[in-house]
C-alpha cells in the first residue's frame, strides 16, 4: 500500500518513542502481580498511554468508579483540542473516522496534523496507515515488556515518571517545530509573529502554571484545562494560521 509506505518513515520516532513507553508498561503491570493478557489487552482498547500508567494504579485500588471516571476525563481531556483541531482534517473519511477518533494519542495528533499527503496518496488512508502503525508500536512494545516482567526482576521504582518526561519532551518538540516554522517564512521574525506561533504553548503552560498555584499538585489539573479552552477559545481568530489560497483553488499573488 503507497500509503503505508509514505506513513511508515514519518512515524520512525514515535516507533523509537512508543516501544520503549510501552516496555515500561507492561513491566509495571507485570510487576505488580497482573496477568500477561491484561496490558496488551488494554493497549488494544483502552491506548491511551497516560492512562494507562495510572491504570496500575487504580486497578491496584479499592473499587471507585467514580473516582476512575473522574481521573479519566481530566486526563483525557486535552482531546478535546485534538478533536477540535482535525475537524477539517477527518472530514470526508467515511467510517474510519470513528478508528482515526479512537487511536487519535498526542503523537498520531501531532502527525496527522502536521501531515503534507502528495496528491497521489489517498488522505483516508494515510491518516488510517499512521494511526495503524503507531498503535502497534506501543502493543507491542506493551507485549515485549510484560514478557521482560516474566523473565527479569528488578526495582522498577521511578517508572511512573517517564510519562512526565514525554510530556515536557512533547512540549519542546513542538516549541522547536514552530522555531522551525518561522525561519521557514523566508523573512526575519518579529517579536509578535514569535509571540503568535508559540501561543498555543504559552497558553498551555502558563494556565497550567497559574492553576497549579491557585489549587496545588493535587487539583489544578481540571481547573487548568478549562483554563486553556477558555483562552484558546477567545482567542481562536487570533490564533489561526491563514489560509493558502491553493487550498481553496485560488492562486498566490
Amino acid at each position: 500500500m503507497k500509503e503505508l509506505k509514505a506513513a511508515f518513515p514519518r512515524t520512525i520516532p514515535v516507533l523509537a518513542g512508543y516501544v520503549f513507553l510501552g516496555i515500561t508498561y507492561g513491566i509495571l503491570m507485570e510487576t505488580n502481580g497482573f496477568p500477561l493478557w491484561l496490558p496488551i489487552l488494554t493497549a488494544c482498547v483502552v491506548y491511551t498511554g497516560s492512562m494507562e500508567f495510572l491504570l496500575v494504579g487504580i486497578l491496584l485500588s479499592p473499587f471507585n468508579p467514580w473516582a476512575t471516571l473522574a481521573t479519566t476525563l481530566m486526563v483525557g481531556a486535552r482531546h478535546i483540542f485534538y478533536g477540535l483541531a482535525m475537524l477539517n482534517r477527518y472530514r470526508g473519511t467515511g467510517k474510519a473516522k470513528y478508528y482515526l477518533i479512537f487511536s487519535t494519542s498526542d503523537e498520531t495528533f501531532a502527525l496527522n496534523c502536521d501531515a503534507d499527503i502528495p496528491p497521489e496518496l489517498d488522505k483516508t488512508k494515510y491518516y488510517v496507515a499512521v494511526s495503524v502503525l503507531d498503535q502497534s508500536y506501543w502493543v507491542a512494545g506493551t507485549a515485549i515488556g510484560a514478557l521482560c516482567g516474566q523473565l527479569i526482576s528488578f526495582n522498577t521504582e521511578g517508572l511512573d515518571f517517564v510519562m512526565t518526561a514525554m510530556f515536557v519532551c512533547i512540549f519542546l518538540n513542538q516549541w522547536l517545530k514552530d522555531n522551525d516554522i518561522l525561519k521557514a517564512n523566508g523573512k526575519r521574525s518579529t517579536y509578535q509573529d514569535r509571540i503568535r506561533i508559540h501561543a498555543p504553548e504559552i497558553i498551555g503552560a502558563g494556565s497550567s502554571l497559574l492553576c497549579l498555584l491557585l489549587f496545588g499538585p493535587e487539583r489544578f489539573i481540571v481547573p487548568s484545562m478549562f483554563l486553556i479552552l477558555l483562552v484558546l477559545t477567545l482567542c481562536r481568530k487570533q490564533l489561526e494560521p491563514e489560509k493558502d489560497p491553493n487550498e481553496q483553488g485560488g492562486i498566490v499573488q
